[in-house]
């Protein structure tokens, strides 16, 4: 399906089921198309985690801050934010900063440096999160080289607030860093929030959707660019959440970065 055809598609509840892949398989597809989706049980193994102790995670998406960036005057946005260093098979947590991207990355809030509030404590320390952020660190090496890699992770619930919310008000775009992550959640009460997918340099796409708590879609940003398609309620309210984490190599993205 062209990239036009794929914007010109108004919401529905069609639901496309994700491309999951093996375990195995993930570092090949990545390299073929740039793009691969893993199923919880894949994400569990690779991680060495239980999908219980992923679970575990979940309560810290019920104590968001708002957003209180976004430029479209928006209220469906809560997030937190951190920032941290893969090396040596460790995750070596920063002190806090800003998210800041380039206006190539993020026509509508890059250029500004945005202080969201950090990640919990208790999360950071949660034993499963690290296992999370070492598996990135572990694809990634394997697909990029192995190196030291500077993450930032965002916790994001997208609700119904405005009647309509939007994981990517920016629309379809890329981040400027070398993978990111976007774990699905929790999804509940709502319709939309489909994930598109297109080659950067060419016509072509994939659609579905992700439902399943703690799917991934991995995404090679140099050759990829994505968007998640609004939400609304199926009923009185309804919310998204995701985990998007970013890995780049040679540095954090900041407003000197060249």
């Amino acid at each position: 399906m062209s990239r036009r055809g794929v914007m010109l598609l108004s919401m529905t509840t069609e639901f496309f089921a994700p491309p999951c892949v093996a375990p195995a398989d993930v570092v090949p597809v990545l390299r073929r198309q740039g793009y691969a989706v893993l199923d919880a049980q894949s994400v569990a193994q690779l991680a060495h985690v239980a999908l219980d102790d992923l679970n575990t995670l979940l309560p810290g998406w019920d104590d968001l801050p708002p957003d209180n960036y976004l430029k479209d005057g928006g209220r469906y946005r809560r997030r937190r934010h951190g920032s941290f260093v893969l090396q040596g098979g460790q995750v070596v947590p920063v002190a806090h900063r800003a998210h800041w991207q380039p206006l190539q990355y993020n026509a509508l809030h890059g250029g500004m440096q945005r202080w969201f509030e950090p990640l919990a404590p208790a999360t950071v320390a949660h034993a499963a999160w690290s296992r999370l952020l070492l598996m990135l660190g572990a694809l990634c090496s394997q697909l990029k080289g192995a190196q030291t890699w500077y993450g930032e992770a965002h916790q994001f619930r997208i609700d119904t607030t405005d009647g309509i919310g939007r994981p990517t008000p920016e629309g379809a775009h890329r981040d400027g860093v070398d993978l990111v992550a976007v774990f699905l959640v929790s999804r509940q009460g709502v319709k939309g929030g489909e994930t598109r997918v297109f080659e950067a340099a060419g016509p072509n796409g994939q659609r579905f959707t992700l439902s399943e708590p703690w799917s991934v879609l991995l995404l090679d940003d140099a050759r990829v660019i994505h968007e998640s398609t609004p939400i609304q309620p199926l009923g009185t309210a309804g919310h998204r959440d995701t985990l998007v984490v970013t890995l780049r190599a040679g540095g954090f993205q900041d407003d000197n970065t060249n």
